[in-house]
């Protein structure tokens, strides 16, 4: 049970460290995601606490039997507490009345927290219990009443996120009513299948019944997914954005293959290389500004014949002008690059030429000019070498294997 107990933990604190790689641009102290950062790992330490192995270690070296159980509800009734907060810093509003939400919220569940150490140290409680003592101590005064106290605080806090996902998933769409669903589900999960099974355990051995497994073998597991739904739904409105737009640097990055195979030989002012453990969005803009370099270095190079040439055979083949722009550009860039390597002179026809991936912000201009090189040139790109043959860097850009697309 340790071992699945801490494997929750694991997974659950995971999703903090995720959140807390942000651009390091963002506020090194945006409440929202310390809140969020906050919450999460107490619940990863719900789980660590709670796991009978720690239990165990936490008895044995405090000396006192059933420590672990005060140093859990404690560790529960803060994480209570810090989804109350996050629950506060997520809705917003003036800094004053957030503040003001934040301390009542931090002071109510302090004062739980003292209560339930006083109520341990008042109980008689010397028989170690590590995974039943929610109901082998329903009976025992203070005990009793420690149990019953943390249940409430949980279960306070459990409600006003439900109340508080239900309002405002009304008035929200998008990835945020996505988040908020899923922390319903999950607030919904945790107050039926933990909640509910330890007060009903609890209340049959009242009554003199034994239901035991239902707070040592149904109760945990529907806490462990409950808080997993729940994390789920406070980093998601946050992460997937971030996700999505490196998954579409990737995309970029790989798209921009046959032109970075064309121009990635020609010599340009020295760049720090990308490390290969940089997120997609970093190794993209290294090489979308090396590229930008390099056709700087090459526009001494463009033949504005080959340019024109291709572009009259596309537009009477049908393309589309810019389509027959692109062609045309692919075309002289292709020349250039093999008139750079071969170490030529400048074409006489060399002049001032914007290409379109130039004019355009962002990668999606190279990103077309990357894609014109893949395609089949003009018949007339074959006349651009003095001796009639397919220039070596076209025939490359044209025969080289492509890359599996990425959406």
């Amino acid at each position: 049970m340790s071992l699945v107990v801490y494997l929750a933990a694991f997974v659950f604190g995971m999703t903090s460290v995720l959140l807390f790689r942000r651009p390091r641009t963002a506020a090194p102290r945006n409440p929202l995601t310390l809140s969020t950062c906050a919450a999460i790992i107490l619940g990863a330490l719900v789980f660590v606490c709670a796991a009978p192995a720690t239990l165990a270690a936490v008895n044995s070296l405090t000396g006192i039997p059933n420590f672990g159980a005060p140093l859990t509800y404690g560790m529960l009734s803060a994480y209570s507490c810090a989804v109350l907060v996050l629950l506060i810093n997520w809705r917003g509003g003036s800094r004053e009345r957030v503040r003001r939400m934040v301390l009542r919220s931090v002071a109510a569940y302090g004062a739980l927290v003292v209560a339930i150490v006083l109520l341990f140290a008042l109980a008689d409680a010397d028989t170690e219990r590590l995974t039943d003592l929610d109901t082998y101590y329903a009976n025992t005064p203070f005990m009793r009443e420690m149990i019953l106290l943390y249940l409430l605080g949980h279960s306070a806090a459990m409600l006003v996120m439900c109340v508080v996902c239900v309002k405002w998933g009304r008035e929200v769409g998008g990835l945020l009513r996505t988040g908020l669903r899923l922390i319903l589900v999950g607030a919904l999960l945790d107050v039926v299948g933990f909640q509910l099974t330890k007060y009903t355990a609890v209340v049959a051995r009242w009554s003199g019944h034994d239901l035991d497994f239902l707070s040592t073998a149904v109760a945990p597991p529907m806490a462990s997914l409950a808080a997993l739904l729940c994390s789920a739904g406070f980093v998601l409105p946050r992460l997937l954005p971030s996700a999505r737009a490196q998954w579409r640097g990737l995309g970029d990055y790989r798209r921009l293959g046959p032109l970075w195979s064309l121009v990635g030989s020609v010599p340009t002012a020295p760049k720090p290389q990308a490390a290969w453990w940089q997120l997609p969005q970093a190794r993209l803009q290294w090489r979308e500004v090396s590229i930008h370099d390099a056709l700087l270095a090459l526009a001494p190079y463009f033949d504005h014949r080959v340019r024109e040439r291709v572009r009259d055979t596309a537009l009477r083949a049908g393309r589309s002008p810019h389509e027959a722009r692109l062609a045309a550009e692919a075309a002289m860039l292709a020349d250039a690059a093999r008139r750079a390597a071969a170490r030529e002179e400048p074409p006489e026809t060399a002049g001032t030429y914007r290409l379109h991936a130039t004019e355009v912000s962002g990668t999606d201009g190279l990103v077309e000019l990357a894609q014109a090189l893949r395609r089949p040139p003009s018949a007339t790109a074959a006349t651009t070498a003095p001796d009639g043959a397919v220039p070596p860097a076209t025939t490359k850009a044209v025969t080289e294997p492509e890359e599996p697309h990425v959406a």
